[in-house]
């Protein structure tokens, strides 16, 4: 009987441990850590994010910017933080899955070193081309690099991107051979079609449509499930299963209680649901989305698996 007793009042002992430190919490400043520098997407999404904890919470939230290594660095300084709800991660698709595809000696693991809580936001990209190019759909587009193999290019925001993998599915799901040229940003990668040093590139809806709407691009389709609009098809209407977008999710370190998980995960939702916030997201062009702690995880594990095979067959490495 005291076997049995004996685990049974540990768990209760833990159990109150957790609880009295969610009812405290929190009581001093939160770090919210975004891996990017301050001006791209995912620095925005943590502001926004961050200034709506801080009225709900009651103690400021601080988007600390570090920066470094696409992501790694902000990264790896939460896996290593205090499991105690004060450092937190705005986490995104090259840190959480891509470079786990292709690093094997990461210095954390985006498994096992994290607490996903949940997802915030999420958008698409759009596929763009110069004028000039021939091809007013994807269907065309590809028929143009099915017979010109090697000859188009695309530019991308950087080396394992997200914009440098919505080329890279492309050209594995339609059989082409479009050459890849990395850029410092998003914005150098658009200005290249814009000169026509590429033929085409990936961007935010927020990003490239002006240009579209001044027709100093063209804009053939979008990379999500569905469309944003009416008249922009996406390009899984032409290549079903294809499917990139970006995702914005918190997340803690590992270890972090229970109970104050519990609390985060109710505020964010709280959160996501305020029309404020949402209006919020939608200037940034990203759709306003949470998630539960397990929807989140598996989302991470499916994009790992997803990408590792994309990475794998385009023999992409990290210089």
């Amino acid at each position: 009987m005291s076997r049995i007793i004996v685990p049974a009042c540990i768990a209760l002992c833990i159990l109150g441990i957790s609880n009295a430190l969610a009812q405290g919490y929190p009581s001093k400043s939160i770090r919210l850590i975004v891996p990017y520098p301050p001006g791209g997407g995912v620095d925005a999404t943590g502001r926004v994010i961050g200034q709506a904890l801080t009225e709900q919470l009651g103690q400021p939230v601080v988007v600390e910017n570090r920066a470094g290594a696409t992501g790694r660095i902000g990264t790896e300084i939460v896996a290593r933080s205090p499991a105690d709800g004060y450092t937190l991660l705005l986490g995104s698709g090259a840190p959480n899955a891509v470079i786990p595809s292709v690093t094997p000696n990461l210095p954390y693991d985006a498994i096992k070193d994290f607490a996903p809580i949940s997802l915030v936001g999420k958008t698409d990209y759009t596929l763009v081309v110069h004028p000039s190019l021939p091809a007013r759909s994807v269907k065309e587009l590809i028929a143009l690099a099915t017979a010109n193999p090697g000859k188009l290019t695309y530019g991308s925001s950087g080396i394992l991107s997200n914009t440098h993998l919505c080329g890279e599915l492309l050209n594995q799901m339609a059989r082409v051979n479009v050459i890849h040229v990395a850029y410092k940003g998003t914005g150098p990668a658009l200005l290249s079609v814009l000169t026509g040093e590429t033929v085409m590139s990936y961007g935010g809806g927020g990003a490239v449509m002006p240009h579209v709407a001044a027709r100093r691009l063209r804009a053939l389709a979008t990379t999500g499930a569905t469309r944003r609009a009416p008249d922009l098809p996406t390009i899984s209407e032409t290549l079903p299963g294809y499917h990139v977008n970006q995702w914005y999710g918190v997340l803690a370190p590992a270890g972090t209680p229970l109970a104050i998980l519990d609390r985060l995960h109710k505020e964010i939702v709280r959160a996501i649901a305020n029309p404020k916030i949402a209006q919020q997201f939608t200037s940034l062009d990203t759709d306003a989305v949470a998630s539960s702690p397990r929807e989140f995880s598996a989302l991470i594990k499916s994009e790992i698996e997803k990408w590792a095979k994309v990475v794998k067959m385009a023999n992409i490495r990290l210089d």
